[in-house]
């Protein structure tokens, strides 16, 4: 689609092109330019004005092109459906994805097409998700219910990440579909931007007795997912997958194919770790899982979150998840000054930037002791040294 001006005697048309696609092309006049009168939004038009009728000119002609897609039928819901499929093969947390837009995505924008979407109603919605709590799971026939939620600064904190994290999957989404040809602009949500300063680094982690308490107090075949995780910093969703042809002890590595990157890695293991996963492995077949329950089933995608609970409360211990044991891995590293660079590759972060996020604030012994010792002296003479004391002569 093309749109040019076509200087005359009397003054400059507007021309709007459209190929078609067996490559021949369609022209149309749209409208006189306002370079002699000033433009009216009909018969006389500026550029900006121009611009938008072409759209309009050749979305719907494309409507009578077959095999061409429809773009001016195309809705939210359209974009969020190909959005999905795209995701589910190239992403992992596609149910966590959809979940945010079953709950606060598709009942606002679903049914509106992705041509009438503005910036202004995309930012009021952000807006308003910002100011709303959390909503707690119901059944579908019954009223909504909303967590109670403090008004703090903290709480605020934390409704704008929610917020923001809406937004960042409905501009995905928006944005595919304009990659993909389904949406003729992005200006209808480009210049909406998330909440800014609002990330906070997660800092919770365990120290070595709250391991060990939290440990003990597992069931004996959790516990075995738990002191893992603890010693590889691994996922648990990368844990359960594991097989015994992933552990190579010779490298004193265990592989994780299929990690939430989507990269494979390797993550070395200690000589505790080695022990542990030989023993865990010594009398399975290739075939099986390393890690399994009582029953010998495999470890389904959220059996940890009760046991982990149940386990936290016998000894004590608040605020743990799965999430916290990686994290308890990263921040042992980090305080005992391994590079961050080390820290991304060990857990599987494309770049520094997370884990620096994360973990760089419990290195500051590091960066010091870095600083001190690789910064050249400037060879910088002490002025001090050329002040000669005057000796008063008291006579």
């Amino acid at each position: 689609m093309h749109l040019g001006y076509r200087k005359g005697k009397n003054g400059g048309t507007w021309i709007v092109r459209f190929r078609k696609e067996n490559r021949t092309y369609i022209t149309h006049a749209i409208g006189a330019a306002d370079d002699r009168s000033e433009s009216d939004g009909g018969d006389v038009l500026d550029f900006s004005q121009a611009l938008v009728k072409a759209q309009k000119w050749c979305c719907n002609h494309a409507h009578s092109e077959p095999g061409t897609k429809q773009i001016g039928s195309y809705m939210v819901a359209d974009a969020i459906r190909d959005y999905m499929e795209w995701f589910s093969l190239h992403r992992k947390s596609s149910d966590q994805t959809q979940s945010v837009i079953n709950t606060h995505i598709l009942p606002e924008f679903g049914s509106v097409l992705v041509s009438k979407l503005n910036p202004q109603r995309i930012r009021k919605w952000h807006e308003k998700l910002a100011n709303t709590p959390p909503r707690l799971r119901s059944r579908p026939d019954s009223p909504k219910k909303y967590r109670d939620i403090s008004n703090d600064q903290d709480g605020l904190r934390k409704r704008k990440v929610s917020a923001n994290k809406a937004l960042n999957i409905l501009k995905a989404a928006l944005n595919r579909a304009y990659q993909e040809g389904n949406a003729l602009s992005d200006e209808g949500w480009r210049r909406v931007k998330p909440f800014r300063n609002v990330d906070e680094a997660k800092v919770r982690f365990l120290d070595n007795n709250e391991s060990r308490l939290l440990i003990n107090a597992c069931d004996p075949d959790f516990r075995q997912l738990v002191k893992a995780a603890l010693l590889t910093g691994c996922r648990y969703g990368e844990l359960i997958l594991l097989r015994p042809g992933d552990f190579n002890a010779e490298s004193g590595t265990i592989y994780i194919r299929d990690s939430k990157s989507g990269k494979p890695r390797s993550v070395p293991l200690n000589d505790e770790g080695i022990e542990y996963f030989a023993s865990m492995t010594a009398s399975k077949s290739k075939d099986e899982h390393i890690f399994t329950r009582t029953d010998g089933m495999p470890w389904g995608r959220s059996h940890q979150r009760r046991r982990l609970n149940d386990a936290a409360k016998k000894v004590g211990i608040k605020d743990v998840s799965f999430h916290i044991l990686r994290h308890t891995y990263g921040s042992a590293l980090a305080m005992q000054g391994v590079p961050m660079a080390v820290i991304a590759t060990a857990l599987g972060h494309s770049d520094t930037r997370m884990t620096e996020k994360h973990y760089a604030a419990l290195a500051p012994n590091y960066v010091a002791e870095t600083i001190r010792g690789h910064l050249p002296k400037l060879g910088i003479e002490n002025e001090l040294n050329n002040i000669v004391k005057i000796k008063h002569n008291l006579k």
